[in-house]
């Protein structure tokens, strides 16, 4: 399935980003946002996003079908990412795992909500019933973004993770229900 849609949002200070799916053609852009992070917000992210060969990956193989990416643009910058993860069949099949990216100048302005909610919404035109995230427990705006958006805390798992220093950190497991929360 292919989305061709593109939206425009607005945040609290009353900036304007544009939404819409990431292309082949955003890499470079992906680069430049993945490597502008602070090292310690990509600690907490599944790959090593320095590595410009695990973005052209990513680019050249996209299936939104499996992987729904979903970017936010101001100009031609990437100030947010946001993906949708599923599993098309299997005891999984309608649960949904959601994972949010947000540059640093962009924190506490409004994005990391406005991605969450499109996530919900995306969640709710797929048929997903439970939407997933994992959040280390040592952000608390992060998981106070997931609350708002109707997410609500299920498990704490300790020492899951390693942070910068290898010391271990907790995380939080939090659960969206699609139907009670959008339908």
């Amino acid at each position: 399935m292919v989305h061709t849609y593109e939206k425009e949002g607005k945040l609290k200070d009353g900036s304007r980003v544009v939404l819409r799916p990431m292309v082949a053609e955003d890499r470079e852009k992906l680069i430049t946002f993945f490597q502008s992070l602070p090292r310690e917000q990509r600690i907490f992210l599944r790959h090593d996003v320095t590595d410009p060969e695990v973005i052209r990956s990513w680019t050249e193989h996209i299936d939104y079908s499996r992987v729904f990416p979903l970017l936010a643009l101001t100009g031609d910058r990437v100030v947010g990412d946001a993906t949708l993860h599923r599993i098309p069949r299997g005891w999984k099949r309608h649960i949904g795992t959601v994972r949010v990216v947000v540059a640093a100048d962009y924190h506490n302005r409004g994005l990391g909500i406005l991605l969450v909610h499109e996530m919900v919404e995306l969640a709710t035109e797929l048929g997903l019933e439970k939407l997933w995230a994992e959040l280390p427990l040592s952000a608390p705006g992060a998981i106070a973004v997931f609350r708002k958006a109707g997410f609500s805390s299920k498990a704490v798992i300790e020492g899951l993770v390693k942070d910068l220093h290898g010391r271990s950190t907790d995380v939080v497991i939090m659960v969206c229900d699609v139907g009670t929360q959008y339908g």
